[in-house]
């Protein structure tokens, strides 16, 4: 079992015994790096009325941060003196080889939620060699515009961490640079189609990613298994700025893609990555509060198409974007944005352990929300990404 899957089965006892003395689990756990100075100061501050809210959050954030922090996390409960002491009832726990999850044979009514895993035909099947093309717009540089900067700092760094993760990932990483709105919309219509790639993509000056940096494209591109394309710009609301500042509708972009007749990634997932402002609003964070839901009666209209074997046009996407309609998306001049630092720590954290790409964005989703843009401030600047999925599978991205 994944030390992930012992946290996860083993939460309820542990949030029990550490409630005791929240306090110093939460200072070593801090003591040992698996958690960040912010976090910790989150932590010991979130508005929780019982300290047993406190010690899940905290495992939580353990379990968010994937199977390596995991593992570290175990490990200072199985070797660190001080806890053994602070929670001597540690030692009824299975933390080491934890079989508390059933592996009998049993029906999927019966079997835990925790235990499940996706059955191969409920996956998409990723089997090309490269996995597929992970395709990069980078806006860096724009035209002079008085009221509005010209250039994007730190989306170098977003571009670099993506292409990082993806060759990690099995994709084949390409990347444009700075382009105006029409090369964009073209640029997308050539990668949809990769009819005649080479003289069509020769006018947007193609990079690719190797061990020592973007180089000039050696071979012509091909489709895969999977399709990513990530935008890297300015943007408005429903629309992503080219460097000329007039704007494509990120429906537009997503639709270039949709499944026909001839697509070569028609029945294959396609997974949109955008990080762009949706508009000019700051969004402000308010403290949590639990409210219980009224119940409601919810009516769903069903209809038998069991004899349907078409594919929608607009099935197999997956569109996350860095913010919410209305309103800004953070980025750091030096380290790059919220949105897509949090996309690429997430996927490499977590893929390794088998986690479908819809569940990771879920958790993109709760790690930028947390993110307080101000010290001096909490609750000033704050950001919530969205996920749109029309996925009919588990996206299951594997590392080498």
């Amino acid at each position: 079992m994944s030390a992930k899957d012992t946290l996860r089965c083993n939460k309820t006892a542990l949030q029990d015994l550490f409630s005791t003395d929240h306090g110093f689990i939460l200072d070593k756990v801090q003591e040992k790096k698996l958690i960040t100075s912010r976090e910790y100061k989150n932590l010991k501050s979130i508005n929780k009325e019982d300290v047993g809210g406190h010690v899940r959050e905290m495992v939580d954030k353990i379990m968010d941060k994937g199977e390596t922090t995991c593992r570290d996390f175990l490990e200072l409960l199985e070797t660190d003196q001080g806890i053994k002491e602070t929670y001597p009832d540690l030692k009824n726990i299975p933390l080491t080889n934890s079989c508390c999850c059933k592996r009998v044979q049993q029906s999927s009514d019966d079997q835990s939620p925790d235990c499940k895993t996706p059955k191969m035909d409920e996956q998409y099947k990723l089997d090309s060699d490269p996995v597929g093309l992970c395709v990069i717009i980078n806006n860096e540089n724009f035209t002079d515009c008085s009221d509005k900067p010209k250039r994007r700092h730190g989306t170098n760094e977003d571009a670099e961490s993506l292409a990082k993760v993806f060759t990690l990932l099995r994709f084949r990483v390409l990347m444009l640079k700075d382009l105006t709105q029409d090369q964009m919309d073209r640029a997308l219509k050539c990668f949809a189609s990769l009819s005649n790639p080479p003289e069509q993509l020769q006018q947007f000056s193609v990079k690719e990613w190797s061990d020592t940096g973007f180089t000039d494209l050696q071979q012509p591109p091909k489709h895969g298994d999977a399709f990513i394309c990530c935008v890297l710009s300015h943007g408005a609301k429903g629309q992503v700025c080219g460097i000329d500042w007039k704007r494509l509708d990120i429906k537009q972009i997503t639709r270039t893609f949709k499944a026909t007749n001839t697509s070569a990634l028609t029945d294959k997932p396609k997974v949109f990555l955008i990080q762009a402002c949706q508009g000019s609003n700051v969004q402000r964070g308010v403290l949590p509060k639990d409210v219980e839901a009224d119940d409601a009666l919810t009516s769903i209209l069903e209809e038998d198409d069991d004899a349907l074997t078409s594919i929608p046009e607009m099935a197999d996407v997956l569109l996350a974007i860095s913010t919410v309609e209305d309103y800004k998306a953070r980025r750091n001049r030096r380290n790059g944005s919220w949105f897509i630092q949090s996309v690429c720590r997430q996927l490499e954290n977590s893929c390794p352990s088998g986690e479908d790409v819809v569940t990771i964005l879920h958790r993109v989703n709760k790690e930028v929300g947390e993110i307080e843009g101000d010290a001096n401030e909490p609750g000033a600047r704050k950001q919530m990404p969205e996920v749109r999925s029309t996925l009919r599978r588990k996206l299951v991205l594997s590392p080498r």
